[in-house]
């Protein structure tokens, strides 16, 4: 089984650490990278500066509510880029906006979370995400 690489993109502290807790698994084969801003999510995919070797990532968990360059910019970004966008990315944000929901389904989007503000309830969709993206599909090779 290959290692899946999972790129966070989140601001918040407190929500990626809650989104690492709820992927947490001793026997899974991933490593979970974290980036707090849009610009330095493009630096890490295209492998720029600090990031200079950077894996490839499985999957990309992004909020659209970020710093420097938002959550839009950057799913656009790479679903426009050949190199990235096959990459499945998963919208996990706390706007419930359907404008938002329309947009980043319409910018390719393979699904989209609205962050729920109860922990266990989280936890439970993470469960699921961890189920489906991690352990049922396959996901693409680098």
């Amino acid at each position: 089984m290959n290692k899946i690489n999972i790129l966070i993109i989140e601001d918040n502290t407190e929500d990626t650490e809650l989104t690492k807790e709820a992927l947490e698994c001793e026997t899974c084969n991933y490593c979970i990278y974290v980036v707090s801003d849009g610009e330095m999510a493009m630096q890490f995919l295209n492998r720029e500066k600090e990031y200079n070797e950077s894996p490839r990532p499985s999957i990309i968990f992004l909020d659209l509510n970020l710093p420097k360059m938002s959550g839009k910019e950057v799913l656009y970004l790479i679903k426009s880029n050949k190199e990235f966008k096959n990459i499945p990315v998963v919208v996990l944000t706390t706007s419930d906006n359907e404008k938002d929901v329309y947009e980043a389904y319409s910018m390719h989007a393979n699904c989209y979370i609205r962050k729920p503000m109860d922990f266990n309830v989280f936890k439970e969709y993470m469960m699921s995400v961890k189920k489906f993206w991690l352990s049922t599909v396959r996901l693409p090779k680098e």
